[in-house]
This record gives structure tokens, C-alpha cells and sequence, in this order.
């Protein structure tokens, strides 16, 4: 099994959070959507014979496309891989594209699970993230499309940030709860470099974010969830169950993956490759048929801490005896050596051979990771 993710570079505006690919000109939308299809060609071979069990439609704001292109991205898709028969679609969506006809003609694809962006139910907040809708519009999105059927949803939360109190925070929660969401996704704001937040801070036009305030409100967010029954299956990630997102899911996995568009990543177990993140050089790459993507072959130990720091975010736990079966004795050891002093501190769990963060050690996921991290080790 595997999956296939397409990026879709085009934005209303520009998010002052925000540091992913994007352009707010659809100037070459027609010329990259042609693009698309014929990347999907050249990379074809990509997965080899595995079936696609998801297909994801990131960005950028792929809810800007229209249901008949997006359909036809599918169809292209299905022409050269095979599809599994219960196959995850999603497609990313603003909640000001969502409107009643457009949620009616998406039902009418083969969309079958929506992420919608509401990062807030506040609209100061939305204007401070420069979102470009409402949280009238946030809340309706969700209705209208519970409305029509379309009932595997999750929604994009943010907290962290200089706006948002805890009274705050508890009310989004609940609000969420209350709308009867069953995939919820939450981060804490980060300041990314060449991003319109992290300008402003350096020039004393907003405050710098409070690292103590997101560690609270990431508390809140497990306490509020947790008693709403859902599962905290990964740091960022919660869901009903039965509910979580395959897409999402395998690549914690380590499933093999193919990017499609403007700075996709792909991933199949042995290399790892990336687009160029420029419209027009990736235009001008695939006008000569050729992939504008960076190679990078992982060696045994790129592999082995890939592993350490995507199963340590997820409830299913990194397996010591998988690491040994993989990868050999000599990584087991060495991983082992540096597990004792995250157990004085509470911050992992050890249950027979399966490690897993604690309460606690979720707020230190990156840092117990890379402390994990094996390096040159010689045969």
C-alpha cells in the first residue's frame, strides 16, 4: 500500500504564520494543472506495483480548484496506479470556498474525507492570522457539510499565540466538541523564518510567542479532547474511533509515498525526494519531461532515526525488537544506552519491547527524539 499526496501552490492570501509553497497569483493555474497530470506520468513507476490506499490534495489551497479538475486529478491517478477498493481522498479546504454549491458539486466526486481550515472560532484571531474567512464561516463550513453527507471531516486548530487565553482555548475546544467533528489536528503556533510573523517580531510589531503558554494550552488540548473520548493517537493528532486519517497514519508508518507538484516530497523507504519549490522552474522542468526533484539515498542510520522520530509521535510507540530485526544489534544498544534517562524523568514509557512518550514527554517529543538519534555507527 501506498499513498499519494499533490500540491496544490495557490493561495487567496498569504497566512502571516504560514511558510509552505504558495503563490496568491493563479496567473499559471491552467499551465501547472496540465503540469500535474503529466508528472503523474512521469513518475508513474515511483511506488512500483503497490496500490494507493490515499490520495491527499495539500497546499497551498487546493479548495480553490474546482470539483470537475479535482475529479480529474483522480481519474489521472487511477489511470496509472491501481486504486484500493476503500481508497482515503481528502482534499484540504478554506471555509470560505465551502459554500453551498461548492460542498454540493464535491460530494459529487470521489472526495470522500474533508480538512478544513478554521484555526480559530475567533474572528480578532483570524484577522490576526490574516485567514481569509470568518469564524461565521468557520462554523458554517463544518454544518454544510455534515449537511450533505460529507461526515469524515477533521479541522485545523492553532494555539499558542499572543491572542489566545486559555478561556479562549476551552471555548474553541468546546466548540469543536459541540460540532461534532471527529478528526481534530492541532498545533502550536511556530515563528518560521522569511514568514510575515516572524518579520513582525523582529521589528516590535507583535509580541514573541510564549513557549510556557503553548505548553499549557497543549495540556488543555489533551485534558479537553481526552474527556470528549477522543484518542490522542499522535502529538498533533486526535480523533473519534475509528476515525483516524490513513493518510496521515502510514506515513507515521513509514509507508511509501509519491509527491505530485511544486516542492512534494516523496519517500520510499530507501531514498527520499523533493520538487523544487518555484512554479516556474517546475513548469519549465516538466515542459522537458523531466522530474525537478532532489535525490537523497538514507543510509542505514538515516532510516533507523526516520523510524525513532515518527513512531515516537504516535500512541502505537517505537518497538525496540523492530529496531533489532531491521536494522541490527549494535542500533538497539546504542538507542537503549540513552532510554534510562528519559525514564528518571517520567518523560517515556516502556511497556514489554514498545517505547511511548508519557503525559509529560509529549511536550518534549522533538527533544527526546533526537537525544534518540544514532550517528555513523560502524559495522
Amino acid at each position: 500500500m501506498a499513498g499519494i499526496y499533490l500540491h496544490i501552490p495557490f493561495c487567496k492570501q498569504a497566512c502571516h504564520y504560514c511558510d509552505f509553497h504558495f503563490s496568491t497569483s493563479l496567473g499559471k493555474r491552467d499551465e501547472l494543472l496540465k503540469a500535474l497530470h503529466i508528472e503523474l506520468f512521469l513518475q508513474k513507476s515511483y511506488l512500483g506495483s503497490q496500490s494507493i490506499e490515499t490520495i491527499y490534495f495539500g497546499g497551498g489551497t487546493p479548495s480553490l480548484l474546482t470539483a470537475e479538475v479535482l475529479q480529474s486529478l483522480i481519474d489521472k491517478i487511477a489511470t496509472y496506479f491501481q486504486l484500493s477498493s476503500d481508497v482515503e481522498i481528502t482534499l484540504e479546504a478554506n471555509p470560505d470556498d465551502l459554500n453551498a454549491k461548492k460542498v454540493r458539486e464535491i460530494k459529487q466526486t470521489a472526495i470522500n474525507r474533508l480538512s478544513i481550515g478554521i484555526q480559530s472560532f475567533f474572528d480578532a484571531d483570524l484577522r490576526w492570522m490574516n485567514r481569509a474567512h470568518t469564524a461565521g464561516e468557520a462554523e458554517g463550513s463544518i454544518k454544510r457539510v455534515q449537511d450533505v453527507g460529507l461526515e469524515n471531516i477533521t479541522i485545523d486548530l492553532i494555539y499558542g499565540y499572543p491572542l489566545l487565553s486559555h478561556e479562549k482555548w476551552a471555548n474553541t475546544l468546546s466548540k469543536a466538541i459541540q460540532l461534532q467533528v471527529p478528526h481534530i489536528s492541532a498545533y502550536a503556533m511556530t515563528v518560521e523564518p522569511r514568514t510575515a510573523l516572524a518579520s513582525f517580531i523582529y521589528r516590535g510589531k507583535q509580541q514573541a510567542l510564549d513557549e510556557a503558554q503553548s505548553a499549557a494550552q497543549f495540556i488543555q488540548l489533551m485534558d479537553g479532547l481526552e474527556q470528549a473520548d477522543f484518542e490522542h493517537y499522535e502529538i498533533s493528532n486526535f480523533a473519534k474511533s475509528g476515525q483516524y486519517s490513513k493518510h496521515n497514519t502510514n506515513y507515521w508508518s513509514g509507508v511509501s509515498y509519491l509527491g505530485i507538484g511544486p516542492s512534494a516530497h516523496s519517500f520510499n523507504g530507501q531514498t527520499r525526494q523533493w520538487n523544487v519549490a518555484n512554479n516556474a522552474q517546475y513548469l519549465q522542468a516538466i515542459d522537458r519531461k523531466q522530474i525537478p526533484a532532489e535525490i537523497e539515498i538514507l543510509t542505514q542510520e538515516n532510516q533507523v532515526n526516520e523510524y525513532i522520530m515518527t513512531s515516537l509521535r504516535t500512541s502505537l510507540g517505537m518497538d525496540l525488537m523492530k529496531i533489532k530485526q531491521h536494522f541490527g544489534e549494535r542500533y538497539l544498544t546504542t538507542i537503549k544506552q540513552e532510554l534510562n534517562r528519559f525514564l528518571e524523568k517520567n518523560w517515556i514509557n516502556i511497556q514489554e519491547h514498545v517505547v511511548t512518550l508519557s503525559r509529560e514527554g509529549k511536550l518534549f517529543a522533538d527533544h527526546v527524539a533526537s537525544e534518540l538519534f544514532v550517528e555513523d555507527l560502524k559495522t
